[in-house]
């Protein structure tokens, strides 16, 4: 096993050595349109297990966490553009579900975080009591330009809580709705820079077969909206999850499993896609404001 291993690793490093550099905008990838498609394919998208994606708002590094299928281990893997060509490096193991804050100076991961310096990213620091709790299980926490936090926690039935900063300090956390917070496996959310939508996934009844992504829109009385399948081509029968938007607001990248022909559960490994994110404005209520945010 590990003579398998060794030819493995060795084959994959010869693999990488002989693939050409990428070279300009995400990842020298053409974009998509309103089909979902695999992003960055044998980069990013590999037979390994690659997640969470995330950009810097420079749009110049990429940041995501892959799970090597042979060692089990997750691994956080950058990928940052020197002269227009891209060049991949692993950065540590990972911490939670890695996604860097709007300003790109922050990188969280799950209740922990990690600051960035002049030589690089510090060491993983608490985000405090009034979010890093023993009996809490946070995988995801995002954030908004403002500080709004949300983040799910999977060690009480599986919830999304939301945290906003009012006057300049954090307030305690509170369980959302139940407009949000039904069906299983709620998860991974994600919150627009803005605060007008959150985007999570879960299992509900109107969904297309595993767990889907879902939608609310800020209300203009701050409240949440309804929670909106993304629907068709976003979710499949297979598993979508993890959203995230990039930060000039054009794509909207997501994990999924596919479910293969034959088979009745989605598969174990899985890739980033991503799709033109005017499958999210398309879903907004006319009425609501996209520039609302969270009340300081």
């Amino acid at each position: 096993m590990l003579l398998i291993s060794l030819l493995i690793a060795n084959s994959e490093a010869l693999a990488k050595s002989e693939r050409p550099l990428l070279k300009g905008p995400y990842l020298g990838q053409t974009p998509p349109g309103m089909m979902p498609k695999v992003f960055a394919p044998g980069y990013v998208a590999t037979r390994h297990r690659d997640y969470s994606g995330s950009f810097t708002p420079d749009m110049q590094e990429f940041y995501f966490s892959r799970k090597d299928v042979d060692t089990q281990k997750w691994w956080l893997v950058r990928f940052k553009r020197i002269d227009n060509l891209w060049h991949e490096s692993v950065i540590g193991p990972r911490i939670g579900r890695p996604i860097l804050s709007p300003d790109g100076n922050t990188m969280y991961l799950g209740s922990k975080y990690m600051q960035r310096t002049s030589s690089g990213w510090s060491q993983v620091k608490s985000l405090g009591p009034k979010i890093d709790r023993q009996d809490w299980g946070i995988m995801r926490l995002s954030a908004s330009a403002n500080g709004t936090y949300i983040f799910d926690d999977y060690k009480n039935n599986d919830v999304l809580r939301i945290s906003e900063v009012k006057n300049g300090k954090r307030q305690d956390p509170v369980l959302l709705g139940a407009n949000i917070n039904s069906g299983k496996w709620t998860a991974h959310p994600f919150i627009a820079q803005d605060g007008s939508y959150i985007i999570w996934d879960s299992e509900k009844d109107d969904g297309y077969g595993d767990k889907d992504l879902y939608i609310s829109f800020r209300q203009p009385d701050n409240s949440w909206g309804k929670a909106i399948n993304l629907g068709a081509p976003i979710n499949t029968a297979g598993i979508e999850a993890g959203a995230y938007v990039s930060p000039d607001g054009k794509y909207l990248f997501f994990n999924r499993n596919i479910l293969k022909k034959g088979e009745t559960e989605p598969s174990s490994d899985g890739d980033i896609y991503w799709v033109d994110a005017a499958v999210i404005e398309r879903l907004r209520p006319k009425s609501s404001n996209s520039n609302l945010q969270a009340v300081d």
